[in-house]
């Protein structure tokens, strides 16, 4: 195998080789960036959760939740760099079906830093404040969420060349977004009027949950059909797999969350069906996470030892773990099960193992230069 090295790009004008970006440069900054955010906060709101007292916790989850909102600030900055300078590589990245679906990152990244506000940041900043910024937050994440669970299809569908057998749980990113927003809407519906105000938001984000649902039923087959006739993900993509947790996780979190909220909002019967629901729909989802996360898991093992080194796509790891934690902790409450509590508890260790090594790597990555560098030239 020999390698083939790209020509520099030249001036149109003048002919002579255009300047290239250095390995600091924002060009190469995509919208998968955004899963260091998701990452980081989820530690901050699954801790949150958790039917844990010990000293110093609540500060540590507002360590973090601070950290997340710096780093959303960060990017978001870099990424409206990236756009304005380098608008060509930007639309490359949405005519790319492998880049594209991480837009939906950024929507996920609005709402769990948002979540993050009024769940431990209210602390710092004031309930007021927590539930004014939440609720800016969340409804930018949920037009983004909403934009690109319909934009990405398209795109994929009148734009994108897909191979066949090149399905990947990526593709899930751009359609878990809703269910998100469907998660962490509930922690709104207290602070706004009684009546239809709250019954609205209640119902919409019902209305949320059932779009990113049936749109997921309808990707994942492709992905596990992916997997059974064509082998393996490659070594670099094999964390994806960790990504079909997110929306079982959230899914599960977001059916208690909308139940925990639902007296007094809808009648009496209506929010005891759906209190049931929660039950009934989380217990059986949640044990397919898990049986997911062995199998995930086992691949993973297989990958390290070929030789997998450290990606972006480790980021994947984190939130949809964060997920099972908050969707765990959820039916603790409505079942009463302690199983359930102690489940949270160690998916919430395994969550911060995961965000302490990838986010130590990525800094590292970061400091050298490596992860903003130009892609390397294919080879032949």
């Amino acid at each position: 195998m020999s390698s083939v090295a790209q020509a520099p790009p030249r001036n149109p004008a003048t002919g002579t080789p255009a300047p290239t970006p250095g390995p600091s440069s924002v060009r190469h900054l995509g919208p998968n960036w955004y899963a260091a955010v998701m990452g980081t906060a989820i530690v901050a709101n699954a801790g949150a959760t958790l039917p844990l007292t010990a000293p110093g916790l609540r500060a540590a989850y507002q360590v973090v939740w601070a950290l997340s909102a710096l780093l959303l600030l960060t990017l978001l900055t870099a990424r409206a760099v990236h756009w304005a300078r380098h608008s060509d590589q930007a639309r490359r990245h949405l005519l790319d079906p492998t880049v594209a679906p991480f837009y939906g990152c950024l929507a996920m990244a609005l709402l769990a830093v948002g979540g993050g506000t009024l769940a431990v940041g209210r602390d710092i900043i004031g309930t007021p404040a927590a539930v004014a910024a939440d609720a800016v937050l969340w409804t930018a994440g949920t037009l983004v969420g909403l934009a690109t669970a319909a934009g990405i299809p398209y795109l994929m569908v009148a734009r994108h060349k897909i191979t066949e057998g090149s399905a990947s749980p990526v593709w899930l990113l751009p359609l878990v977004a809703p269910m998100v927003s469907a998660a962490l809407g509930p922690a709104l519906i207290p602070h706004l009027p009684p009546g239809q105000p709250q019954k609205a938001l209640l119902l919409a984000c019902y209305a949320l949950f059932g779009m990113s649902l049936l749109m997921t039923l309808a990707v994942l087959p492709l992905v596990l059909s992916r997997l059974f006739h064509h082998g393996p993900l490659p070594l670099a993509l094999t964390p994806t797999l960790f990504l079909v947790l997110g929306p079982l996780g959230q899914s599960t979190t977001a059916v208690n969350n909308l139940a925990d909220v639902a007296p007094g909002v809808v009648t009496p019967s209506t929010a005891h069906a759906m209190s049931a629901f929660a039950v009934l729909y989380g217990v059986p989802v949640l044990g397919f996470a898990l049986l997911w996360l062995a199998l995930a898991t086992a691949l993973v093992v297989r990958a390290a030892r070929r030789g997998m080194g450290f990606a972006m796509t480790w980021w994947g790891f984190t939130f949809p773990i964060g997920t099972c934690v908050t969707g765990a902790a959820g039916l603790a409450r409505h079942t009463g099960l302690t199983a359930y509590g102690w489940l949270a508890v160690a998916l919430f260790a395994a969550l911060v193992i995961a965000v302490a090594v990838t986010g130590t790597r990525t800094a590292h990555g970061l400091a050298r230069g490596r992860l903003l560098a130009p892609p390397r030239p294919t080879t032949a």
